[in-house]
């Protein structure tokens, strides 16, 4: 596919008057929705926020690439617009923005779209593109601009894959290679979180760069259409070293014993010189794998990250492998309570057998797993291979120890933390246990740790066995609250929200009620700094005001149900604690939660009209 397929007249913007960041998005998602590209202008704009505050689009060099992935764009598309003034665009460079292009890419879209859209991430690396578009009058000038650029690109690209094939023979036959085997062959990895733009900018600023310095290089993109130019062996047998330029986990272990440097994805973007000098430095330390089998030594190939991002690049690994799980179940699950609020029930005069079905795959069976595989998502991240097996069963602990999500999270860093700390405990075993570390020691230590400190520590005692009814009153009041809370905030504060979020309100006051904590994740998940607090918050006071009032549940699980049928004389007193923690959490998230834009509020009343 062209890119100017996906580039067209009528996504085009020549004179942008935006004085703003906000004014670029809301003029560029305009131009979208005009050419009739989106489905719901409100949720695009709302994804497009949501990339810009993981990590500025703005790349340097006078471009910025703001891109989301998501349901509400109907057709892949890409809007361009130009500022001769320029706009602060928080770009890596500090230097302000004149080119921008806006990419809207359908989930699940075809591989011939995403191809196209990597293509123009490479193209846009070139200066003299840059320049041209810049000074061009007309969209017809800025497609042909596009086109020959595109037509340079492919030439390139096919060029490429005929010496890659020609290498790939050489070595096959075993004939001379024309290669020198002295010569520097440096590998590099690029990928960020949604695939589309940073991964195949990292990886065009780098190979630009090894160019200049006569440097060979292979660089390997984990992009939205999967893993092109996958590294072999034999290229890591014979690479002088690697860059692992990524904000997303990559698979490392394969490493083992190369000098290797990791950075965040932008990094590969404004200082590839740097990164290759760095890793052209043989005097460094090679990278020992933490899967343990490594006879190398300590390794320097990490580069210091802040808490922050170090923080947010775990959490995040154990997010977007936990969301599959959390839509489809939620989906499944809402659609059985179109069955009837009791369908799922045997027991129950509502009963039907299919929505019974649907609720045991999307409840018992994808809500099983979200926090299990948050957990170890997590701990993965952190640790690689060995902390994975900790990261789940310490997720497994949170769920049946009632700590839920916010436990799930402790497990996972807990389990990746613990693991890397027993890595470098037993770095001095002899030589005859190496074998035995990554399949008995690591994972036999790190899950045995990881669940007693969870059982001990960070789970409520299980004390309803002792007569004690205090800590599940507590929890289940607390763990009803979230989901209540954010229905209750997307009323009060209806225009803080897209029409596909209010669409859960019911979903999610059933759930509440039903003591389904896990209605309110997908917002936790989407904006954790402001959930999370205002949710603790309301929890914390209906728990206490529950127990203050005499509350006393007498049952694990269940709800509004349960509540009814083992502390009926306390109902009135479980309800006020309930509305209470309710009103509190929905207020304090309403109020901390950002306005939209204009044309947000707009698009949001067309909707319901």
């Amino acid at each position: 596919m062209r890119i100017t397929e996906l580039l067209t007249k009528d996504t085009i913007a020549m004179d942008l008057s935006a004085s703003d960041k906000n004014g670029v998005i809301d003029k560029l998602v305009n131009q979208l929705d005009k050419a009739g590209k989106l489905s719901d202008i409100a949720q695009f704009k709302e994804a497009i926020h949501n990339r810009e505050s993981q990590s500025t689009t703005g790349i340097g060099e006078g471009i910025a690439i703001p891109h989301a992935k998501v349901a509400a764009v109907k057709s892949p598309a890409i809007a361009f617009g130009k500022s001769k003034e320029g706009v602060d665009y928080q770009s890596l460079d500090g230097q302000p923005a004149h080119l921008f292009f806006m990419i809207a890419a359908p989930e699940g879209g075809a591989q011939t779209h995403l191809d196209a859209l990597a293509k123009l991430s490479g193209i846009l690396m070139d200066d003299k593109v840059r320049e041209s578009l810049l000074h061009a009058n007309s969209p017809e000038e800025v497609l042909q601009i596009i086109d020959n650029a595109d037509d340079e690109a492919t030439k390139e690209e096919e060029k490429e894959v005929q010496e890659q094939e020609a290498a790939t023979a050489g070595a096959t036959s075993g004939s001379a290679n024309t290669t020198d085997t002295n010569e520097p062959y440096v590998l590099a990895v690029t990928a960020c979180p949604t695939g589309i733009a940073h991964t195949y900018m990292a990886r065009d600023a780098l190979k630009k760069q090894a160019d200049k310095m006569g440097v060979k290089m292979k660089v390997e993109t984990n992009g939205s259409g999967g893993i092109k130019k996958h590294l072999t062996q034999q290229d890591i047998e014979r690479a002088t070293g690697v860059i692992i330029a990524a904000d997303v986990h990559v698979e490392t272990d394969r490493f083992d014993g190369k000098n290797v440097v990791e950075v965040p994805v932008a990094d590969g973007i404004k200082r590839p010189e740097e990164l290759i000098n760095t890793v052209l430095d043989t005097s460094r330390k090679p990278f020992v794998a933490r899967g343990g089998n490594s006879k190398s030594t300590d390794s320097e190939s990490n580069e210091k990250q802040s808490f922050g991002k170090a923080f947010y690049k775990h959490l995040m690994n154990g997010v977007s492998n936990m969301l599959p799980l959390v839509i489809a179940g939620g989906i499944l699950m809402a659609i059985v309570f179109l069955f009837g609020a009791n369908s799922f029930d045997p027991k129950s005069s509502e009963h039907n057998a299919f929505a019974e079905q649907l609720w045991n795959i999307g409840n018992k069976s994808a809500f099983a797993l979200i926090i299990p595989i948050l957990s170890g998502f997590i701990a993965r991240s952190i640790a690689d291979k060995p902390g994975f097996a900790a990261g789940l069963v310490g997720g497994m602990l949170a769920i049946s120890g009632g700590s839920g999500f916010i436990g799930g999270i402790i497990a996972g860093f807990l389990a990746g933390y613990l693991t890397q700390g027993i890595k470098y405990i037993t770095r001095g075993l002899p030589q005859a246990v190496e074998g035995l570390k990554p399949t008995l020691i690591y994972p036999l230590l790190s899950v045995t740790i990881t669940g007693l400190l969870m059982i001990y520590a960070f789970n409520p005692p299980a004390a309803l066995t002792e007569g004690n009814a205090a800590p599940i009153t507590a929890a289940m009041v607390g763990g009803m609250i979230p989901p209540l809370a954010i229905a209750t905030a997307m009323i009060f504060f209806k225009r803080k929200f897209t029409k596909e979020q209010r669409g859960s309100i019911v979903p999610n006051y059933v759930m509440g009620l039903s003591f389904i904590t896990e209605g309110a994740i997908p917002f936790a998940a989407a904006d954790p700094l402001r959930v999370i607090p205002s949710m603790m918050v309301g929890s914390g006071v209906g728990g206490a005001i529950a127990l203050a009032l005499g509350s006393r549940i007498n049952a694990p699980h269940g709800g509004i149900i349960v509540i009814a049928a083992t502390d009926f004389s306390h109902i009135l007193q479980t309800l006020i604690a309930l509305i209470v923690g309710t009103l509190v959490s929905a207020i304090m998230y309403g109020l901390l939660k950002p306005k939209v834009t204009k044309n947000e509020i707009e698009a949001s009343k067309a909707m319901d009209e």
